[in-house]
């Protein structure tokens, strides 16, 4: 489920793009500025906007860090703020003085590329600030740019409508050209890069004019070579894609297009999820938050709407969010706990019982008849762990509950929840390969598995960068959390 949590209406003309970083959220606009949200409760930053622009702000981007943020313009400049102050910390010319489009970090923030109105691309060593390779396609213009999760190579996309794959020498690698009929307009790549044998792959989206959305393989054999193959297009929009973006897992991918909706796509089934139709106007940006599963959508309408992908569980969670100028708060949604929700949480493990909140037992009491208890453990904050340690002593001495019989029917219930857990079967992909526990933080490493985010960080820092899986090296230790494992954890926890 997708709920629209905020509107922010903030820019006073197009927004044309919107960036994540762990706690900050950028949108930038033709009205020339940049605004600057902090992601717990999107309430603006005191040194918001940034104005430094000439001209309209087409991209902004995060270092990997969230340190800076880079942003480039029609006024033939890419931009670098410092996200701790808001001052500017450099002014990148352009080559050539053509208007910027497109910009992009390398993953580790060591290269700084943008793309220009003349079909030219500058590189940018980032800690120096200094240009270190230019390139050019003629007869086009540079709109879209990503860098490979590994680092080493880049996709752009132009209004000729080619993708083209460069390493950081400025050497084409691959051009797949007539992608998009009419021109690219976004290219991004999927977090996670996948190995078999003698193949590394990675996963890139593109969409165009031609108002599809693609997903393509692009495959390093170990020589050396690239090839790129089309391994899905989508034709959920009816009207020319503007933008993409993959969720941080890679397991999610969604777009905006000039029929004003979003779309959201299981990335690997290439299956349409959700449609949204809340801008009035042409969807021009759209990115997935790195650390929480929210997603922002910019428009030609002039606001950023805000939503959250819920991750299936039951119970109530209140918006953190409160009325200020430019900014329209909307509810979290008010799930209605089910009625079996304590027959199927009494079918959880253990572990899962222990992960109850107050709110969860007092559930549970109610489904086992047990309504007249809840005060009383309200009062003394029984969650899932206390609910599994507790004594006739302690309902006796401490929750005062008076009637011995109540005391051992409370009990008996208590056993019975345990002696589920021993027969409930838990999925094996909801399993860490590495501890065999249901993960609470699965992340995806580089051999393209999830793993416990605590066990697989231990596992890097004593086993030399292998993976637990393959025995082979990891190719990079960059972990990307699998948010969509995550939910499906979560619905199985509603459901069991």
């Amino acid at each position: 489920m997708v709920s629209l949590i905020c509107t922010l209406q903030d820019h006073r003309d197009d927004v044309n793009w919107c960036a994540f970083s762990a706690s900050l959220l950028a949108t930038c606009s033709g009205d020339k500025t940049l605004r600057i949200y902090n992601t717990r409760d999107f309430s603006e930053l005191p040194y918001s906007p940034l104005s430094g622009h000439g001209y309209g702000v087409h991209c902004c981007c995060f270092s990997a860090c969230g340190q800076f943020l880079a942003s480039c313009s029609t006024d033939a400049t890419t931009v670098v703020w410092s996200m701790a102050t808001g001052e500017i910390e450099a002014v990148l010319e352009h080559p050539g003085r053509s208007p910027v489009r497109v910009c992009a970090f390398s993953p580790d923030s060591t290269y700084l590329v943008s793309g220009a109105s003349d079909g030219s691309l500058a590189l940018w060593d980032f800690p120096s600030k200094v240009l270190r390779r230019t390139g050019a396609v003629n007869d086009t213009t540079m709109v879209a740019c990503s860098f490979s999760p590994c680092g080493q190579v880049f996709m752009t996309g132009s209004t000729y409508g080619d993708l083209r794959l460069w390493d950081l020498d400025m050497n084409q690698l691959h051009a797949e050209k007539n992608a998009h009929d009419l021109g690219v307009t976004c290219c991004t790549f999927a977090p996670n890069i996948l190995s078999g044998g003698q193949v590394v792959q990675f996963h890139l989206a593109s969409c165009g004019q031609d108002s599809h959305l693609k997903i393509w393989a692009i495959n390093q054999s170990s020589s050396g070579a690239y090839k790129m193959q089309l391994l899905h297009t989508l034709t959920g929009q009816s009207a020319p894609v503007l933008s993409c973006a993959f969720s941080s897992d890679g397991q999610l991918l969604v777009s905006g297009s000039v029929d004003k909706t979003v779309t959201i796509y299981d990335a690997n089934n290439a299956v349409l999820l959700y449609t949204l139709n809340q801008h009035e106007r042409y969807v021009t940006a759209c990115a997935f938050s790195p650390t929480s599963p929210l997603i922002a959508t910019g428009s030609m309408d002039k606001t950023v709407n805000i939503w959250r992908v819920e991750d299936g569980c039951s119970g109530h969670e209140e918006s953190a969010l409160t009325s200020s100028e430019g900014r329209k708060p909307l509810p979290f949604p008010d799930f209605e706990k089910k009625k079996s929700f304590g027959r199927t949480l009494a079918g959880q493990s253990k572990l899962l019982v222990s992960d109850w909140s107050e709110e969860d037992v007092s559930a549970w009491l109610v489904e086992e008849g047990l309504e007249e208890l809840v005060d009383k453990f309200r009062a003394n904050n029984i969650d899932g762990t206390e609910l599994l340690s507790l004594t006739k002593e302690t309902l006796a001495s401490e929750l005062h509950i008076e009637s011995v019989g109540l005391r051992n029917k409370v009990l008996r219930k208590v056993e019975e929840l345990k002696s589920a857990s021993v027969c409930t079967g838990i999925p094996d992909e909801f399993l860490c390969p590495i501890t065999r526990e249901l993960m609470r933080e699965p992340v995806i490493a580089a051999d393209g598995y999830s793993y416990e985010r605590e066990a697989i960080e231990s596992w890097i820092n004593t086993k030399n960068r292998s993976s637990p899986m393959t025995n082979l090296p990891l190719l990079t230790i960059l972990l990307t959390p699998n948010h969509t494992l995550k939910m499906a954890i979560g619905r199985w926890k509603t459901s069991h």
